[in-house]
């Protein structure tokens, strides 16, 4: 165990320092001032052990995956493998064969919509939404809706940026065959309650997708006890690499539904007439995968796991209340998403101020915040903004940092006075 890890093991002895050290990219300075990066729900920052496992990978074992009887080779695959087995007991997903690698969440929703979404839907069916979603559990389920005859539905959410839990219920109809929401909002911070809603869904027989991108980084997750159908994560938001992403699935689902992709590893037998295909979960992994970036991924899941995903909740939390309290101080400020249960994200707008001109004044400053739409346009719209700023917290986040934005978005708000 590192040093920075041992150091935190224990909740009342939370060393957020030490944590820092194993993040070197943080102890820069933005035009002359310390960096204060807060646009960890765009893309967290890797710790020395993830770089480290991938250097690792590639100064010493790098070969190809599963086609190879040489020790390189054999290597590679043991460590691919180990890779798979952290993320299922990451997700507490029952077997190895419902863990599927991907390029991301993106590509995890894709395959989804195309594989399963295809083999379902017919016209007249309906795929059911929330207006909370990110485009990419927005766009897949447009295409595959228009290329099947199916319907896209939406439920909307309350001021606070919370689910209308009863308009979902009674959505839920004989129509409905898919129903795909997130777990944690990346515009908002709203964390679903998708157990419930898991449970309010099979009652009608529908098929359930989560995008759970927001809250890998921030909660315990257990796939068994949700009961969702698929889930789907992606590493560079949970401090690992990029290019690397996670679909579970249930193994009877993934089982019956067609290949994503066609090529190398995905087959059994290829003649020219006809292939058959490889078993789960090779049969939704054509071609060569991000060998490093599992590796790196199942690093990042060590890393979490020897901090405990419970200590990082209690210190993201305690900033989100620290931030949400002196942001609500400001008069010109006001907050866009205050659910009662919310992960990680403070997403505002500044009267007079732009959001882009907001974040261009904080990263003079060297606070880095995410300004836009957030990929979430829909939602904008529901809220009648055309963007946001938002601040997002990782465990490597100090309060002093929090204070360094505040003081930023006052300046700016006398700028433009």
């Amino acid at each position: 165990m590192n040093k920075a890890v041992q150091s935190v093991v224990n909740p009342s002895d939370f060393d957020v320092l030490a944590i820092r050290s194993d993040f070197p990219i943080l102890d820069q300075q933005i035009h002359g001032k310390p960096l204060v990066y807060l646009d960890n729900a765009a893309s967290s920052q890797k710790p020395v052990q993830v770089q480290q496992a991938m250097q690792d990978y590639y100064s010493h074992d790098h070969a190809n995956v599963h086609r190879g009887v040489h020790s390189l080779s054999q290597r590679a695959t043991d460590s691919f493998e180990a890779a798979r087995g952290k993320v299922r007991a990451f997700l507490n997903a029952a077997s190895e064969k419902e863990i599927i690698f991907v390029r991301s969440a993106t590509e995890g929703l894709n395959l989804i919509a195309a594989s399963y979404g295809r083999m379902v839907l017919k016209p007249a069916d309906e795929v059911l939404i929330t207006v909370l979603e990110h485009h990419s559990n927005i766009v897949p389920w447009q295409l595959i809706c228009e290329q099947t005859g199916a319907t896209l539905k939406s439920v909307d959410v309350n001021d606070a940026g919370e689910l209308d839990m009863q308009q979902y219920k009674m959505m839920l109809t004989e129509n409905t065959k898919i129903a795909a929401f997130n777990h944690v909002s990346n515009a908002l911070g709203t964390i679903n309650p998708v157990k419930e809603m898991v449970k309010l869904a099979h009652d009608a027989g529908v098929t359930t997708v989560i995008d759970g991108s927001q809250a890998a980084p921030h909660l315990a997750i257990d796939v068994q006890a949700i009961d969702c159908d698929f889930y789907v994560i992606t590493g560079h938001k949970m401090f690992g690499p990029t290019g690397i992403g996670v679909v579970y699935g249930k193994q009877a689902l993934l089982e019956a539904m067609p290949p994503y992709q066609g090529g190398g590893e995905m087959i059994k037998l290829v003649s020219l007439e006809k292939s058959t295909y490889a078993e789960l979960p090779a049969k939704f992994e054509a071609g060569t995968p991000d060998i490093a970036g599992a590796i790196g991924l199942a690093a990042a899941i060590d890393y979490m796991n020897e901090i405990g995903i419970e200590n990082i909740a209690r210190h993201e939390h305690e900033l989100l209340d620290y931030a949400t309290a002196r942001a609500s101080e400001i008069k010109k400020l006001k907050i866009i998403g205050t659910a009662k249960n919310k992960a990680s994200v403070l997403s505002f707008v500044i009267e007079g101020i732009h959001p882009h001109d907001l974040g261009t004044i904080l990263d003079n400053e060297g606070v880095a915040v995410r300004t836009g739409h957030h990929c979430a346009q829909p939602l904008m719209k529901r809220f009648n903004v055309p963007a946001t700023a938002r601040a997002s917290f990782a465990m490597y986040n100090t309060i002093e940092e929090v204070d360094a934005l505040i003081a930023g978005i006052k300046k700016a708000i006398e700028m433009f006075e």
